[in-house]
């Protein structure tokens, strides 16, 4: 007989068929356990993965806008003698190929030499009579190339430097000429025939137009001519007419004169520190107008207009810099103001020299500092040694490439200049600047002009509000429709009636936004112009309608309402909703009638609210529509998603649907509910093409909403494609877009510390 007992027989049986089992689970859970371990590290490297291409993204824009926020560079090349035989220097100039420099002199020659090593290239001699001499030398803006020399005896010769450029073998050659606009005869300034001593050219065109030249006399008398050239259509020739007049001298110091190129103003300025500013728009009525303190006690040394002769910038003898232009009073008198002071050199300023296409300006002082300064952004880019000895004369190429600055003992010192973004300041995008031609600071954007000395205005501030502004009333027509319908759907709506509406809903965020702001823009817009008071009719009276149709519903009896399945009463509104919009339409132009003289717009006009077709209006409710179906959809999950057992406890203790919405409900899906009103933010902060279409493209500052704007997006998208690369509008526009990124980012931050904290704190219930 066996020992082995049956038991033991059938667990021996088994154990055999057990162990395969149990190694199978336990390869299961290991495999699980390695999935766990390569989920968990997957999802870790893919949200680091997110933040490195979000910080990336961060890397990428701020390298773009980086080289706005460097200042000036200034690279010395070259040193050497100034060509001048035996004549002194009156003026200096570097044309736009930066290989020639021109140099005038007081025996009536200009040089032309290279700016690389100073080797004259030629010259020519001006027509000054023999016998007479050059007394001061006067030059119009730099663009034209105007100069002036005025002689002893009371006569100026007029003369333009210019160049032919051809290309022998490929090669660029460029050929420097002199030409005299108004003839090689000189011209007479003082009949008495006294030296000029002081003289200031302007010119309106080159072909016909005017020219204007002022002179102070030996003895003290300020004169005016103007001459005014045409061109005989036949004979080709030059016809000029001669007037002079003489103004009333304001001082006996004078130090330099200055005339804008409108032919409209005159300035002196002397050594009391006075600048003495004359309308001379009409020879017959000139006047002295005032003079102001522009030295603040210090001697004026040197006075020059930016680009435009709009702007006026004064260096003292103690080193101040200010920029002044003209004002108009509210008697409609123009009156020159101090506008922005620039950082002070540590001795008297001695040269100033404008850019040519820009308002900024180079200054050389006695010390022999270079300083580069910027008009508009009130920036000082570079303020630095450049010569042991002190400065006469700087020159800047057109294309702000490279300057030549001449020190008292004639050597030049040649320098290359990396300047390529001096508009851009903090202050200039994001105060008020005091733009030319303004009575007061303000925010602008204007990035283009026909103008070429047209200065450009990059304000963020108008697009910022704009962006604000859009998606504000955006997120006020969106967010009350799309939460309500959102807790209705997910909490008193059939479940059949919701498989309807709620996938409607959503397939609405896949149309495109192009479509709706084609709608906005073109049907929309128009139909409400003529239309207000029915769109306010219909947004301010259709929630009262709607209330008083649920009254009326619950004081209906119970046997009618009950024929109603529960769940279907919003179907009941929809014909409510079409019968009340099309009675506003109606009543619409009657209550203009009534109320508004005929016309809503033009009451709003007279009442001095601003109304423009295309407004925030229509871009708030078009844009609202395209936010709309993104709440919904997230905060519809948030509501559906409440544990039933909290709304099941609640209605057992007796409270009513609606008390369970507001003290449970809401409470519970409240993290839900707020990060889909971000999310909405986040898509009506960066749409681009609803607003592009749906609005004027206005940059405005207010938060009017019969009024357009210009988002950061939307400005992108017009201007980007239009810009050169690299440019400082090139690099604005990635300021732009930097701004727009760190708006969401710290937005969507914020709303998650919030969720969170909700989420916290409702998490217990």
């Amino acid at each position: 007989m066996s020992d082995t007992s049956p038991t033991q027989a059938v667990g021996s049986a088994r154990r055999p068929s057990l162990l395969p089992a149990a190694e199978a689970r336990q390869k299961l859970r290991r495999k699980r356990a390695r999935m766990d371990r390569a989920s968990h590290w997957g999802i870790t490297a893919a949200g680091f993965g997110v933040v490195l291409a979000l910080a990336m993204i961060f890397v990428y824009l701020f390298y773009e806008v980086a080289p706005v926020l460097r200042g000036a560079t200034v690279t010395p090349q070259a040193q050497y003698a100034l060509p001048t035989g035996d004549g002194r220097p009156q003026h200096l100039l570097l044309e736009r190929y930066e290989k020639l420099g021109i140099q005038y002199d007081d025996q009536g020659v200009v040089r032309f030499f290279s700016a690389d090593d100073g080797r004259l290239h030629t010259k020519f001699e001006l027509p000054v009579p023999a016998g007479q001499r050059v007394t001061s030398f006067a030059a119009a803006e730099a663009n034209g190339g105007i100069t002036a020399l005025g002689l002893d005896n009371g006569q100026a010769v007029v003369a333009r430097h210019a160049f032919d450029l051809s290309f022998p073998d490929d090669q660029r050659q460029i050929t420097p000429k002199v030409e005299y606009p108004l003839g090689t005869d000189p011209i007479t300034i003082d009949p008495e025939g006294r030296p000029l001593l002081h003289l200031a050219i302007q010119s309106v065109t080159r072909g016909s137009g005017g020219t204007n030249i002022a002179a102070i006399t030996e003895d003290g008398r300020l004169l005016l001519t103007r001459l005014d050239t045409r061109e005989n259509l036949f004979t080709g020739e030059v016809e000029i007419s001669t007037r002079g007049i003489e103004l009333p001298m304001a001082t006996d110091t004078p130090v330099r004169l200055l005339l804008d190129k409108t032919l409209q103003s005159l300035y002196v300025a002397d050594r009391d520190g006075l600048v003495h500013y004359y309308d001379i728009a009409d020879l017959g009525a000139a006047r002295l107008v005032e003079s102001v303190d522009a030295g603040r006690g210090d001697a004026i040394t040197a006075m020059e207009f930016l680009v435009g002769t709009v702007s006026l910038i004064v260096g003292t003898e103690g080193g101040e810099l200010s920029q002044w232009f003209l004002l108009r009073d509210e008697h409609n008198q123009f009156h020159l103001n101090r506008i922005r002071d620039f950082t002070a050199h540590s001795a008297a300023i001695t040269t100033i020299a404008p850019e040519y296409n820009r308002k900024g300006f180079l200054v050389g002082d006695a010390a022999g500092h270079l300083g580069i300064h910027y008009g508009t952004s009130a920036r000082t880019l570079y303020l630095d040694q450049l010569s042991e000895r002190p400065l006469r004369m700087v020159a800047i190429s057109p294309i702000n490439g490279r300057l030549l600055a001449l020190d008292d003992q004639g050597m030049v010192q040649v320098a290359g200049v990396w300047n390529q973004h001096p508009q851009l300041s903090f202050s200039a995008l994001w105060n008020k600047v005091w733009y030319e031609g303004r009575s007061e600071p303000d925010y602008i954007w204007q990035s283009s002009s026909a103008s070429d000395e047209f200065e450009s205005k990059f304000s963020l501030v108008p697009l910022s509000v704009g962006t604000l502004k859009a998606a504000f009333y955006a997120m006020l027509f969106a967010i009350p429709l799309a939460i309500a319908g959102a807790i209705y759907t997910a909490y008193f709506m059939t479940p059949k009636l919701r498989g309807i509406v709620k996938p409607s809903i959503e397939i609405m965020e896949a149309l495109p936004t192009v479509i709706l702001g084609f709608l906005a823009g073109l049907w929309l817009a128009p139909f409400a112009e003529e239309n207000l008071p029915a769109i306010f009719s219909f947004l301010l009276l259709m929630p009262v309608m709607m209330l008083l149709f649920a009254y009326a519903w619950s004081r209906l009896p119970a046997a009618l309402r009950s024929r109603i399945p529960e769940g279907w009463e919003a179907a009941l509104l929809t014909p409510v909703i079409l019968l009340f919009g099309w009675a506003c339409l109606v009543a619409s132009p009657h209550i203009e009638v009534w109320l508004f003289d005929g016309s809503m717009r033009q009451w709003f006009t007279d009442v001095g609210i601003t109304y423009d077709q295309r407004n925030a209006m229509i871009v708030g409710i078009a844009m609202g529509f395209a936010v709309i179906p993104t709440i919904f959809s997230i905060a519809e999950d948030a509501v559906f998603t409440v544990p039933r057992h909290l709304t099941q406890g609640s209605l057992a203790l007796g409270a009513t649907r609606w008390q369970t919405v507001l003290g449970v409900v809401l409470p519970t899906a409240s993290p839900g509910i707020f990060s889909a009103v971000m999310m909405g933010f986040g898509r009506a902060v960066g749409e681009t093409m609803i607003v592009l279409m749906a609005t004027g493209n206005s940059p405005v500052v207010n938060f009017n909403i019969f009024e357009g704007m210009r988002t950061l997006s939307a400005n992108i998208a017009v201007e980007l494609p239009e810009t050169a690369v690299g440019s400082t509008h090139f690099r604005v526009l990635f300021l732009a877009a930097l701004v727009l990124l760190a708006l969401t980012f710290v937005v969507n931050t914020v709303a998650e510390i919030i969720r969170q904290r909700l989420r916290t704190r409702y998490s217990n219930l």
